[in-house]
């Protein structure tokens, strides 16, 4: 089969490999639709990030490997032995974290809190491939009503949600997101699905703006026209909101705010409130502890998503609580384009993307 493995950063290459036996609990897919992450999109062209000496070392000592992969939706052509409840033909989706089964988190039933678990397109191979082997217990089901694209997207926004669940979200607070794009715009739904009062989303692209509106925003402000902390407390009676999620921070080269939401961030949330972490920085950050101290903050960073935060966001785009294809804008055709994908989704505010762009792979 033919599978995108990596050399080096910046160099992948499509090549033929051969593919093992379905173990008994795995399921033997066919990728239709992937999508790199911006994480993996960063990490591909060596921007340091998330996981970025891990991945360095593995290059150095163990390349080519494939890398990458765990946001797709897929077909099962086969299933193991030991495997139950799916069936060749099911479409599914997957977590990409998965839990070692042995570690003392594991044993106390804190699974997501395991550090010693593979990681699907890290250490288990991912879906930029004709096929793939995957462990069952990463599974999900597509529901009938979601289309292979938006299902693509079902990983990531399973990750938003366990970011609401961690903010603690209660009926009525008010809620500021700064940044609208993909984490952004999924975080800002969740925290609607769940109950959130006034929405108020913070971005530096009119576009953007305008589709948070659309999907549920109650007000938008664009922070290269407006100081977004002042219209934030204007907006609150001069109090902040109760929960600010950052999703705008990382690296300035790739059109991301560097660490200036993040410092926004701290002095648009009330008192006594919480500011959620989303975004991934890549390098050590200066941060005002006393002015966390002093208006007595909560800074709080998502759970890893588990089997329950993918299954009920099935359920939420299912039933179309959650939109994610209006967020979709780059759908390319063909393996061959995956590294164009990865170049878009590097650098989303150069191609004006939202959601990473995406590959048809099968239909």
């Amino acid at each position: 089969m033919k599978a995108w493995r990596f050399y080096a950063f910046g160099d992948m290459r499509l090549d033929d490999i051969e593919l093992g036996p379905c173990p008994p609990d795995h399921v033997l897919v066919e990728p239709m639709v992937v999508q790199p992450s911006v994480t993996e999109a960063q990490l591909a062209f060596g921007i340091p990030t998330l996981a970025y000496e891990n991945i360095k070392s593995r290059l150095e000592t163990d390349a080519p490997i494939q890398l990458f992969g765990h946001e797709f939706c897929a077909r099962i052509l086969e299933v193991g032995s030991e495997v139950s409840g799916y069936a060749p033909g099911d479409r599914v989706a997957a977590r990409a974290k998965l839990p070692c089964g042995d570690c003392s988190m594991c044993n106390s039933e804190r699974g997501t809190d395991c550090r010693t678990g593979p990681i699907i397109g890290f250490q288990l191979p991912g879906c930029f491939a004709e096929r793939a082997l995957l462990p069952a217990i990463s599974l999900v089901k597509v529901d009938d009503r979601i289309s292979d694209s938006e299902a693509a997207t079902l990983q990531s926004l399973s990750d938003s949600i366990a970011g609401v669940e961690t903010a603690q979200i209660r009926p009525g607070d008010s809620v500021a997101i700064f940044g609208q794009g993909s984490m952004g715009i999924e975080s800002m739904q969740a925290a609607r699905a769940c109950g959130a009062g006034q929405l108020i989303t913070v971005d530096v692209r009119d576009e953007a703006c305008q589709l948070s509106l659309e999907l549920g925003a109650d007000r938008a402000i664009n922070a290269r026209k407006d100081d977004p902390v002042e219209a934030i407390r204007a907006l609150t009676g001069g109090e902040g909101t109760d929960v600010v999620f950052e999703c705008a921070g990382g690296s300035v080269k790739q059109g991301l705010a560097g660490d200036q939401a993040l410092k926004q961030a701290m002095h648009a949330v009330r008192s006594g409130g919480k500011l959620v972490g989303v975004s991934w920085f890549g390098a050590p950050l200066q941060l005002d502890v006393d002015l966390l101290r002093e208006r007595s903050l909560r800074y709080l960073f998502p759970d890893i998503s588990s089997q329950a935060h993918l299954e009920y966001t099935v359920q939420l785009v299912a039933t179309g609580r959650i939109s994610m294809k209006p967020t979709i804008r780059h759908i390319l055709e063909g393996i061959d384009k995956v590294p164009e994908a990865f170049e878009i989704t590097a650098n989303k505010g150069k191609y004006q993307a939202i959601n990473p762009a995406q590959v048809v792979l099968a239909q």
